[in-house]
C-alpha cells in the first residue's frame, strides 16, 4: 500500500558522535604536545583562530570539520544535561 506521507530521516546522533570523536582526538593531540587542551580549545572557539590547535596528528584539520558554534552548543548542552 503506497502512502503520501514523508518519512523523516535524522542523522543528528551520527553527527554528534563524529563531533565528539574529533574533539577527543584534538584534545589528545594537544595534551601529547604539552598544551593545556581546555585553554587551547576555548581559545579556538572564542577567536576562530586555528593556530590555537596544534597541527600534530592532523588535529587542526580535524577541528575545522566541526563548526565552532556547533561545538559550543554541544558542550553547553552536555554540561547542562550532566548537571540537572
Amino acid at each position: 500500500m503506497a502512502t503520501d506521507e514523508t518519512v523523516s530521516f535524522i542523522v543528528e546522533r551520527e553527527k554528534n558522535e563524529k563531533s565528539k570523536e574529533i574533539l577527543k582526538e584534538v584534545y589528545a593531540s594537544l595534551k601529547e604536545k604539552g598544551y593545556n587542551p581546555i585553554n587551547q580549545i576555548v581559545g579556538y572557539i572564542l577567536s576562530g583562530d586555528p593556530t590555537y590547535i596544534t597541527s600534530h596528528n592532523g588535529a587542526r584539520n580535524l577541528i575545522r570539520q566541526v563548526e565552532r558554534d556547533e561545538l559550543l552548543e554541544k558542550m553547553v548542552k552536555e554540561y547542562i544535561e550532566d548537571n540537572k
